[in-house]
């Protein structure tokens, strides 16, 4: 097969380029440009696609024999992630911009170009493993628990799935970057990225308040009603957070205090103890099915609704792209705008994926 090995200078997707051509495919590597400043993405291991990034990306191409190009993705980068970040924080939600870049930009923009020039698969070094199962791809969590990123990748489709590789799924990081060192790569050691690539300082707080000005409001008790103090916008706050509240007094029983609500037509942040935090009912839209199988009635799965961590069962009913997911046990720290995902669980690991979706609201 010819495949485009998406190769963002680090060790993970270089050993997964490398395992792309030590499986005979033809390989072609590429690095993608998503940054109009790209000086400006990356503070040691925050951030990414700096041209340092790039540098990396090409010399691990030059050791693996295989040809390399850099695609200009900027654009559209700051128009499907940047962008809707900054919109869905500004209405008082809570995005996964990792989620939106998987899917808008590695599965759609990347995809689509790769298969207008005749490539049949993009290769990525994404932790997540794909089986067929009577033609139709399921994707499942990666043998390393600790690095699986099939909740970022719940949300492509199955056609997205079905020209998609991931040759790191059966692999432990240790083994990664062992068998990087080996192969003479000198990312093998590189730090990984981590938080938000296009916030390499890691303060969303000021990021967004940079984009979007400031728009006070008030601080208010959820039991009482008691407006507590003011704030410059709901765009520095998400459900579930302690530090950084601005409350000067602390509560009656002096135990700490956590947003449990945001309205962003008001202004108001609403705040009030942890016992507030507990959700047993998730509402959820947009479901997507990566495997192309619906649920048709009520489901025992497991839930997820953080990257890392959120993890719960539950049962999960569907009416046509809605979803009502009730937890066995309460979940906390659960907020509109990210994403839930199902998985079925399997006892010998790997649960699969069977959907995922916005989560609207909670109870």
């Amino acid at each position: 097969m010819r495949v485009l090995a998406a190769m963002s200078g680090g060790v993970d997707s270089a050993v997964a380029a490398a395992r792309a051509v030590d499986a005979g495919h033809d390989v072609v590597g590429v690095h993608l440009a998503l940054s109009a400043k790209p000086g400006t993405l990356r503070t040691g291991s925050r951030g990414c696609c700096t041209i340092e990034d790039s540098h990396d990306a090409r010399r691990a191409a030059d050791i693996l024999g295989i040809p390399f190009y850099i695609w200009d993705f900027a654009e559209r980068f700051t128009e499907e992630v940047v962008e809707t970040f900054v919109g869905e924080y500004a209405a008082g939600r809570t995005p996964n911009p990792c989620v939106t870049c998987n899917e808008k930009i590695k599965f759609e923009a990347l995809l689509e170009k790769a298969m207008a020039l005749g490539f049949d698969a993009v290769a990525t070094g994404h932790y997540a493993r794909l089986s067929v199962v009577d033609g139709v791809p399921e994707l499942r969590r990666s043998a390393d628990s600790g690095k699986d990123q099939s909740y970022v990748l719940a949300s492509l489709t199955p056609e997205q799935l079905s020209h998609a590789m991931f040759p790191l799924g059966d692999s432990w990081k240790t083994d990664v970057r062992a068998e990087a060192e080996r192969r003479g790569l000198s990312v093998a050691n590189k730090p990984d990225s981590h938080d938000i690539c296009f916030i390499p300082d890691g303060d969303t707080k000021k990021f967004l308040e940079n984009r979007l000005g400031q728009r006070p409001g008030e601080l208010v008790d959820a039991e009482t009603g008691a407006v507590l103090g003011r704030h410059t916008g709901v765009h520095g706050f998400t459900v579930g957070q302690r530090k950084g509240l601005g409350i000067d007094a602390p509560a009656p029983d002096g135990r700490p205090r956590y947003v449990l609500s945001l309205e962003p037509v008001s202004g108001s942040v609403k705040v009030g103890s942890a016992a507030g935090l507990g959700v047993k009912v998730i509402e959820a839209d947009r479901a997507i099915w990566p495997s192309g199988r619906p649920l048709s009635e009520p489901t025992e799965c497991v839930v997820q609704v953080r990257a890392h961590g959120g993890i719960v069962d539950a049962v999960a009913d569907v009416d046509n792209d809605t979803m009502t997911v009730h937890l066995r046990e309460p979940l906390r720290g659960v907020a509109p705008g990210q994403v839930v995902v199902l998985y079925r669980p399997d006892p010998e690991g790997g649960d699969v994926v069977l959907g995922s979706a916005k989560i609207s609201g909670t109870r």
